[in-house]
């Protein structure tokens, strides 16, 4: 069979570009046997300029370069497109529009997974952009999803372990002792999922080995991009 291609804009950090490659890779040849594998152009930025531009609050900007990525991969042949971190999909309508292909959007993905297990009040574990810039809240609210998030302390140290741990591939046991923490308290509150927030997050925990059931957004899109290559995919704007 012909596979569709799959483009993918990596380096945010490329730590989880890497999962992203291996995972899509894995149940390709799952699927189809032997040695196949997926056809994939992943264009890798240099994160530390995408660092800068979220510092700053220039997200118009970070919109253009990731366009300019994204248009690229298509002119190269890609017939889908992923950003592969959720927090720059504050700018996915931007980048959307940029291109004539569909980009997989994984706020999507993960909210029709949550639907179809029946969760409804799911922990947010994310970098504080995506946890407080509401529009990954708002993109969930139209899937019929609302989301719980952790206090300001909590969003703070999470955010931490995200950019300064695990970006630079530090997997620290106490900081996997803190974030299932937080999971507890959320579950006291009365949520009742996990949603790993942020691409990098898969690295240091297990969805099966968490007090409330996981949702990893790494692995949700991954599946996603491989049901659209063979042709199986719903994507779809929220509705």
């Amino acid at each position: 069979m012909e596979m569709r291609k799959i483009g993918l804009i990596g380096g945010m950090s490329f730590e989880s570009s890497a999962v992203y490659y291996r995972m899509i890779n894995e149940a390709v040849r799952e699927r189809l046997g032997g040695l196949r594998s997926a056809e994939v152009l992943l264009h890798s930025v240099d994160f530390q300029r995408i660092v800068d531009l979220q510092k700053a609050g220039r997200w118009d900007d970070a919109a253009q370069r990731l366009s300019n990525v994204a248009r690229g991969l298509v002119a190269g042949g890609a017939d889908c497109v992923l950003i592969c971190t959720n927090t720059m999909h504050l700018i996915a309508d931007q980048v959307q529009a940029s291109v004539d292909v569909p980009l997989i959007n994984i706020i999507d993905e993960t909210a029709r997974r949550l639907r179809a297990e029946g969760r409804r009040r799911p922990l947010l574990l994310a970098t504080r952009y995506t946890m407080e810039h509401g529009f990954y809240a708002e993109r969930m609210r139209a899937h019929g999803i609302d989301l719980a998030v952790p206090g300001a302390e909590d969003r703070m140290l999470t955010h931490n372990v995200i950019f300064d741990e695990l970006c630079a591939g530090k997997v620290l046991d106490s900081s996997r002792t803190a974030l299932i923490a937080l999971i507890e308290k959320a579950k006291a509150e009365g949520a009742d999922a996990v949603i790993l927030g942020c691409t990098e997050i898969c690295l240091i925990l297990d969805p099966a080995k968490l007090p409330l059931p996981g949702f990893d957004s790494t692995a949700i899109h991954a599946e996603a991009a491989v049901d659209f290559a063979l042709g199986c995919e719903m994507v779809s704007s929220a509705a």
